[in-house]
């Protein structure tokens, strides 16, 4: 059985440079509505995205992550 992750983001504080959306653009798209990200696929619970992913997208999402300025996107073993 593969392993899965989880991706969290602090959606609110996010400051739309598209950095996410350029290393993970499988998993993330930016709003024509707010010009913030979407993390894609993702349940919102009090403001905070989550969603589950498998191992072959972890590596795009874990630069999503490192190169977010703001620091809003997680990465946790489920």
């Amino acid at each position: 059985m593969k392993k899965k992750y989880r991706v969290i983001q602090y959606r609110q504080k996010c400051i739309g440079c598209n950095a996410c959306v350029e290393v993970a653009p499988e998993r993330w798209r930016m709003s024509k509505k707010d010009g913030k990200s979407v993390l894609l696929g993702a349940k919102e619970k009090k403001g905070i995205f989550s969603v589950l992913i498998h191992e072959e997208e972890l590596e795009a999402n874990r630069l999503a992550a490192e190169y977010c300025p703001v620091n809003i996107i997680r990465i946790l073993d489920t």
